[in-house]
């Protein structure tokens, strides 16, 4: 428990590692036929713990913890069922025919032959193994499955926990088409990384029912942190290092740390994450706020204006640039904060932004909503803009290139937990939903409004974010090798958004009402059938977790060629090459001319009126060796830019007696009293 309040549960014992995930060398490519041998060889088993001193095997497809899920989109009540299993049915070989594929590049009809949670052709008239099930996909669309990159599952926060766990949440990405989560590691501040990494695992690896990765936070800065961060990168695959320049004396670091944090997370290739807001100013403007006795959720905007969120993303740029460290802005949640990113871009510096979606989808005009329950359920942070023409702005740079990924911030509180805050703005846990919703609230706003393409749909939903955090072509790509996280689109399909209907456990849905195009009508999930036209067939526990390795191209591939001294080969001899940013020295001839004495000073401590009457305190010690600190003019006059002023207010004529004062009845220029 902190002093303000945030309670964090007690750090766990820490898990037995678990097998890095290795990515494949190549992927050929996916628009012609193709066909690999289906032997033995080729079957991928699920990751097992492993010792950590021991090799990483590969396990055989063990059995399903348990049975599978079935539910209903359509019922309120979920009723268990006994579904299918997994292993030996035809659930491990799949055909999914007549669909158009989607990446996002092009796209092209073609079927596609899924074994063993990989898919293994691509094309048409293909030979394959019997005993397979063929998923008609006529008149849809094939797009890989959605990675949500930015959520918070039962996170501790505020002095309560988000509603919705590892489970309830994986359950209802999966519902979206969503095949992937990357969650953060946040724990309370001074708890050491390694011991934080650990709790997050212990939590996820038993409770989620689609793949994960692990964003780490960095809330204190020491050397063992440094320390702690190599070992995340190099031994527990994790890429990525979020910072706070927010939530004072909670989780935000000075500007020093920051820049620190930054020159690390460059020396290890791994990517820096900051959530931009200005938190001294935060604090000062909620004080205020609550002196003019605003204290109900429109308060938590008024003090969090837009400028508080450009001012932090400009800042957070300029130290990643100067630290030559490429930067990801999470919820961009502005204009102004998107223009500081696009502006950067332009400028060629690495950084990247990500909208969620609530800023895509909605505005924060719902928190002067008479209803409290109402208000309070939208509050996040940053916040939700009041300008409603907020969500098309964003919605367009994000089709044109210029923030890159989609995630959600999904952190949900149910209204008693939101109800904390009743009488005080700042004790309302933030957090809104999204992680079920994203992918049809981004196709509604998106395609089928005209903005975007449905290429450029799966770029910004999936496979930008797969280049980011180095897991493409593994995620993100529908292609021989690829994982078959798939999802059967229907574009034309329609549904309402609704917190009676939703699979999420929170009690509240800011879309409410919205309906919205595009709908998931199947969703694979390594190789499984999760959603099958409408039923959800989940595990709990059949996730895994995704290892992130550093050095990701679409990250560093400009920062390498910028700093560091590389070695290239031109017509067999190897030269060296200066990149363009390293700071270099200008070699110049060494100076021989005269150098100046410095004269000491020794009067600084003496009283203004009892020094020798030809020193003076600006000009030094003798004046009556050299009054002038500049040479004479050409003429041979006094150079009228000399001054002996001194701010101390002393003169050169302190030592002498003071004239009296003498009364004249006539002064020169006649008296004052007279008129002229």
């Amino acid at each position: 428990m902190t002093d303000d309040g945030y309670d964090f549960f007690a750090p766990q014992p820490r898990p037995v590692p678990r097998a890095k995930n290795t990515m494949f060398d190549l992927v050929p490519d996916a628009f012609t036929a193709k066909t690999l041998e289906l032997t033995g060889e080729h079957r991928r088993g699920k990751r097992l713990p492993q010792n950590k001193n021991s090799e990483p095997e590969v396990a055989s497809p063990r059995p399903s913890p348990s049975v599978p899920v079935q539910e209903s989109f359509d019922k309120d009540v979920v009723t268990d069922v006994e579904a299918e299993k997994w292993e030996g049915s035809a659930q491990s070989r799949l055909l999914i025919k007549g669909g158009k594929i989607v990446n996002d590049d092009q796209s092209i009809h073609a079927d596609i032959y899924i074994e063993d949670g990989v898919i293994k052709q691509i094309g048409n008239n293909l030979v394959i193994p019997g005993g397979a099930r063929t998923i008609e996909a006529q008149g849809k669309l094939i797009i890989p499955g959605g990675i949500d990159t930015h959520t918070h599952m039962q996170l501790p926060f505020m002095g309560t926990f988000a509603v919705d766990d590892f489970y309830s949440g994986t359950k209802a990405a999966l519902a979206g088409g969503t095949t992937m989560i990357m969650d953060f590691v946040l724990d309370q501040k001074g708890v050491p990384l390694l011991d934080a990494y650990d709790k997050w695992r212990n939590w996820a690896d038993s409770k989620v029912c689609c793949d994960y990765a692990l964003h780490v936070a960095v809330t204190h800065w020491s050397d063992s942190v440094a320390k702690e961060m190599e070992v995340l990168t190099k031994e527990r695959g994790v890429n990525s290092f979020k910072m706070f320049l927010a939530y004072k004396d909670v989780f935000m670091l000075d500007d020093s740390d920051l820049y620190s944090s930054f020159k690390r997370c460059k020396e290890l290739g791994a990517l820096a994450m900051v959530h931009a807001e200005n938190g001294h100013l935060i604090a000062q403007k909620s004080k205020e706020m609550i002196e003019l006795g605003i204290t109900g959720p429109e308060a938590h905007e008024m003090c969090r204006p837009e400028e508080v969120e450009a001012e932090a993303t400009n800042r957070a740029i300029m130290l990643a640039n100067e630290a030559c460290c490429p930067l990801y802005i999470v919820h961009v949640m502005s204009k102004s904060a998107a223009d500081m990113v696009t502006r950067a871009r332009r400028k060629g510096c690495v950084v990247f932004g990500e909208p969620i979606a609530a800023s895509l989808g909605t505005d924060g005009t719902h928190q002067w909503n008479k209803c409290w329950r109402h208000a309070a359920g939208h509050v996040m942070g940053p916040p939700l803009r009041p300008d409603p023409s907020t969500p098309g702005y964003l919605m367009d740079l994000l089709a044109n290139g210029d923030l890159q990924t989609t995630g959600t911030d999904n952190c949900t509180f149910n209204a008693d937990q939101k109800a904390l805050g009743k009488d005080d703005f700042r004790k309302i846990p933030n957090g809104v939903n999204g992680v079920e919703d994203r992918m049809s609230v981004i196709w509604e706003k998106g395609v089928h409004s005209g903005k975007m393409d449905p290429c450029r749909f799966v770029a910004v939903t999936s496979t930008n974010a797969a280049k980011l955090f180095n897991i493409y072509p593994q995620k993100g790509r529908i292609a021989v090798g690829s994982d078959a996280d798939i999802v059967i689109w229907d574009p034309k399909a329609t549904r309402t958004i609704s917190a009676k209907t939703h699979h999420q456990a929170v009690d509240f849905n800011i879309f409410e009402g919205m309906v919205v195009h595009g709908v998931p009508v199947f969703v694979i999930s390594n190789g499984h059938v999760v959603v099958d036209e409408g039923q959800m067939r989940v595990t709990q526990g059949q996730g895994r977790f995704i290892a992130t390795p550093c050095y990701a191209e679409a990250v560093y591939g400009r920062i390498e060629s910028r700093e560091v001294v590389i070695q290239f080969s031109v017509y067999g001899t190897i030269e060296s090459r200066e990149v363009a940013r390293r700071p270099k020295k200008v070699e110049r001839e060494v100076y021989e001319g005269p150098i100046a004495e410095v004269k000491t000073n020794s009067i600084e401590t003496a009283p203004p009126r009892h020094r020798n009457e030809n020193t003076n305190i600006i000009m030094g010690d003798d004046m009556s060796a050299d009054f002038h600190s500049r040479p004479p003019t050409r003429s041979g006059g006094r150079n009228q830019q000399d001054s002996s002023f001194s701010f101390s207010g002393d003169q050169i004529d302190d030592n002498q007696p003071r004239r009296h004062k003498i009364r004249v009845s006539n002064p020169p220029g006649g008296k004052s009293s007279n008129l002229w």
